[in-house]
């Protein structure tokens, strides 16, 4: 178990770095951040180990207070002191024209405990190929070892020797800093989600961590829980309502916790889930109309994040998904929503992106012709569904070739009745 503030510290650690540090549990740079002090600094550090930021900081840790909102920059003109902790915390920040630290220095600066952060901020950096090995930490400084540890066998697809570090981490911070054990639960559960796929049992992992978040300051891991609980939700609903309901409540409850500044790919991400599960539930009266609304509209937002130029394979899947919601989108401006549609298609259509396999390709063209004949274009619609049914014929899909020759027949026989009359 890590020192308390009140514990003698020993001559292989730094004396004016207390114990326990809420390293690991804030977004970083700040979350690598080391608090200084003893006993004025305790209550602040135990709130930040515990995930929550302070209602005011005490003016000798403004420099870390700037560092926690963001501003790095005003964060490191404060930092001029030359004891091991300021020097750390420079080190973390990495303040520009400044000569850079030299680490085996630094690491004996701060001693055996808290001298392990310095590689493991440099191996988070990418600078270190491999997490320093553990010796005698203990507390919040071995589990964000083990944490980073975790990191690179998941990163060598070393999924459960990642799982067994991830357990022995969670059980190292517990006590000394529970917002750091929650990170690493949710960690856990998302780890196992992938290798694992949706399942209840995965579900359960996740609720236990978001549970053990929930009073917590860390919006954006919260918001991160729900959209993953969210997911595994949705693929297990299928068609069942219930639990397409359930998926929402989560893509909403993220929303809810983030915005497109704070954290924009978070956020267009829930937006498309939730617009997602939002159209695959049924209609079953008028105010559904709302939800479908709501749905479009969520995706034109995750669109100004999601730029063709940015995000390439994700503004052309939201582009069709928005698409597809105006083509079957019930509305009183169904004609101004076809021309939008048909637009929309098109610009994915001759841009390929998102469309590199032939089938995704046809698809498109499939959805467009439909998109054409509803407007009447039925001259274009008809190039277009060929093009659709050829490729698929091509690969096999007689399945999908067939539904594109109904929509092929359809628009001959009201062509044929149009001449007629």
């Amino acid at each position: 178990m890590a020192a308390d503030d009140n514990a003698p510290t020993g001559t292989d650690t730094y004396a004016g770095c207390a114990r326990p540090q809420p390293v690991g549990v804030f977004p970083l740079p700040a979350g690598f951040l080391l608090v200084p002090g003893g006993e004025t600094t305790s209550g602040l550090r135990r709130t930040l180990a515990d995930g929550r930021l302070p209602s005011a900081w005490p003016p000798e840790l403004a420099a870390l207070e700037l560092a926690y909102r963001g501003n790095v920059i005003a964060a490191v003109e404060l930092l001029r002191g030359d004891d091991p902790v300021t020097r750390y915390n420079r080190f973390v920040l990495r303040p520009a024209g400044r000569p850079p630290e030299d680490p085996a220095a630094l690491r004996e600066a701060l001693g055996a405990e808290l001298g392990i952060l310095v590689d493991v901020v440099r191996f988070a950096l990418g600078e270190l190929d491999e997490p320093p090995p553990l010796t005698s930490e203990t507390g919040e400084i071995a589990a964000l070892a083990w944490s980073a540890h975790a990191a690179h066998a998941m990163a060598a697809g070393r999924l459960d020797d990642a799982a067994r570090m991830l357990g022995e981490g969670i059980a190292a911070a517990a006590d000394p800093s529970p917002g750091l054990a929650a990170q690493l639960m949710a960690t856990a559960a998302g780890l196992r989600r992938d290798a694992e796929g949706p399942s209840p049992a995965v579900a359960t992992d996740l609720t236990a961590a978001l549970a053990a978040l929930e009073h917590t300051d860390l919006a954006t891991g919260r918001a991160e829980l729900h959209l993953t609980l969210g997911s595994v939700h949705h693929e297990l609903a299928g068609d069942d309502l219930a639990g397409l309901r359930t998926a929402a409540e989560h893509y909403l409850a993220a929303l809810r916790l983030i915005t497109v500044d704070t954290a924009p790919e978070l956020f267009a991400s829930a937006q498309v889930n939730l617009a997602a599960a939002y159209l695959a539930m049924p209609m079953n009266s008028a105010s559904d109309q709302l939800r479908i609304g709501v749905a479009m509209q969520g995706l034109r937002t995750a669109l100004t994040v999601y730029t063709r130029q940015s995000y390439p394979e994700q503004w052309a899947s939201t582009q069709l998904s928005l698409a597809n919601a105006l083509v079957y989108a019930p509305s009183a401006h169904r004609r101004d929503n076809l021309v939008e549609a048909v637009g929309r298609y098109q610009e994915v259509i001759t841009t390929r992106e998102g469309l590199a396999d032939p089938l995704s390709y046809a698809r498109a063209l499939a959805n467009q012709g439909n998109a054409l004949a509803h407007l009447g274009a039925f001259p274009q619609a008809t190039a277009v569904l060929h093009e659709a049914r050829s490729i698929f014929e091509q690969n096999g899909e007689t399945g999908a070739a067939a539904a594109v020759r109904e929509v092929l027949d359809e628009i001959t026989r009201h062509v044929a009745m149009s001449r007629a009359t």
